[in-house]
């Protein structure tokens, strides 16, 4: 056949199928529509059918990427969010190719450990084969039975597409457990064990970003059925932050739209997670993503952080306190009493600080921060010492990096606060050391005043000789003191860039 025109009663359903075949690898046709419209002549000859259903799994395979597992029955609620359907065949249409759906989400997830994995298992390429095949054969299977699209990219990334935040987020942690050897999900219609070769692999950590259930983010459907768009970006962002607050164990961060989903879809008929209350989501504020603020949650799953429920109030109150920029009084007190309840409700610890802390005796306990929260707020409430609060706020930062389990988030506003009212402080200083000058008869008395007029003068004279002798060539050790303490600081000098993960 040279031309749709030829076709006749003699015509058999190979001499069709290989005459459009050709049109569909040399892309004259990428799409059902296309296909039908180039058969109208014939669209009543009932063999047809069959050769249509095939060529539309070529153009499925071809040129839906992602989505070319999809159909009607197996992904039935992807296919209705995915797909225009045709008229006359119920099991074919064309892939939408931009899409503003509210029920459309995104996760990315990322191993750990994948590379080194890689590294150590260079001289077994058993082992290396076992994980190829898990992620592109139990992973593929398991994201099927949750209803989500799972697509592998860029070696230890797995992008997952579904209909709603319950499928993502299903999909996302019933891949944790396999990975972990968990049982978050729990759920018996979706094994996740592992058998066989795969039983050998060691345990992975994950970190996931989910995006999605927002109209105004759309979603672009590439010609080769790639995914592009902000709705990705966002998905990528989330994980990226995942693995900034958790680099060495598994967690799940979600846009809040997904949480409001997840809430939506589970008010009445509950999926395995919420019966069994398996999660619960953790507000964890504000993102900064290419000029847009994202409201973004943590999906809380292991039983070793179930303490952050009872620390969402105080949380919550620091959120506000942000918002409203209340940095006079409110911001420094609310972080003081979110860190005071983190450490009553979280696991014992018993750590030592890299550096002496003024005012606790190592080793530092969940009782030890406390006591230096107490102190705090007396400094910043009481006393009015604000050098000195703000100075405790570093004291904290050492003996919180000191334990391990605790929550980065929590650190990460500690250390980004802490630095603010840093920049207040020396202003501050600087006119509270002028109003001391101004006032100095009514501040000292007695001979104390005197001092302090003496001190100020010579003071001031001592930092002049100084600079002048740091100058003076009169000096000869300069080079040797130098080299020295080059000597002496170079393993801590050490530089490399660094980017991605740890």
């Amino acid at each position: 056949m040279k031309d749709i025109s030829e076709f006749s009663v003699t015509t058999t359903e190979f001499e069709l199928f290989s005459f459009l075949y050709d049109k569909i690898v040399n892309r004259e046709i990428i799409t059902f529509s296309t296909l039908k419209q180039q058969v109208i002549p014939i669209i009543k000859e009932k063999r047809i059918y069959p050769v249509l259903m095939r060529l539309f799994e070529l153009i499925k395979r071809l040129y839906w990427g992602f989505f070319s597992d999809i159909s009607p029955t197996a992904y039935r609620k992807l296919w209705e969010e995915m797909v225009i359907p045709d008229r006359h065949f119920s099991e074919a249409g064309d892939l939408k190719r931009t899409l503003s759906i509210s029920n459309l989400y995104i996760g990315i997830l990322d191993i750990h450990g994948y590379t080194k994995f890689c590294q150590d298992a260079r001289k077994n390429l058993s082992m290396l084969h076992a994980l190829d095949k898990a992620i592109n054969g139990d992973i593929y299977r398991i994201c099927s039975k949750c209803g989500v699209v799972s697509h592998r990219e860029r070696g230890d990334e797995i992008v997952l597409t579904a209909a709603s935040a319950t499928d993502a987020l299903t999909a996302v942690l019933c891949i944790i457990d396999y990975f972990a050897r968990t049982k978050v999900v729990n759920d018996p219609a979706i094994p996740t064990s592992r058998s066989g070769d795969f039983a050998a692999l060691p345990e992975f950590k994950i970190s996931a970003g989910i995006s999605g259930g927002n109209t105004r983010i759309p979603l672009v459907v590439t010609a080769d059925g790639d995914l592009s768009g902000f709705l990705l970006n966002i998905g990528a962002r989330l994980q990226v932050r995942a693995n900034e607050l958790s680099p060495n164990s598994s967690r799940v961060m979600v846009s809040r739209q997904v949480f409001l989903s997840f809430t939506k879809e589970n008010a009445q008929e509950k999926c395995a997670l919420a019966k069994n209350n398996a999660v619960f989501f953790f507000d964890t504020g504000k993102i900064r993503f290419k000029g847009v603020l994202l409201p973004t949650c943590e999906v809380v799953f292991a039983e070793k952080e179930r303490y952050k429920r009872e620390i969402a109030d105080e949380m919550l109150n620091l959120y506000g306190s942000l918002n409203e920029a209340l940095w006079e009084q409110k911001v420094f007190l609310n972080l003081v009493e979110l860190i005071f309840k983190s450490v009553s409700v979280m696991p014992p610890f018993k750590v030592v600080p890299n550096k002496p802390v003024k005012n606790l005796t190592p080793p530092v306990t969940n009782e030890s921060v406390k006591k230096l929260c107490r102190i705090m707020v007396k400094a910043y409430n009481d006393e009015e010492d604000y050098a000195a609060a703000t100075n405790l706020l570093h004291d904290l930062i050492t003996i919180l990096e000191a334990v391990p389990q605790y929550d980065h988030l929590i650190l990460d506003y500690l250390r980004g606060i802490t630095e603010k009212y840093d920049m207040i402080l020396k202003s501050f200083q600087a006119s509270i050391d002028k109003e001391i000058d101004e006032n100095a008869a009514s501040v000292f008395s007695g001979k104390f005043l005197n001092i302090y007029v003496q001190a100020k003068k010579y003071y001031s004279l001592y930092e002049q000789l100084l600079l002048l002798g740091r100058r003076s060539r009169d000096i000869t050790k300069k080079k040797t003191i130098w080299y020295n303490l080059v000597k002496q600081y170079k393993d801590k000098m050490a530089f490399t860039l660094y980017s991605g993960k740890q």
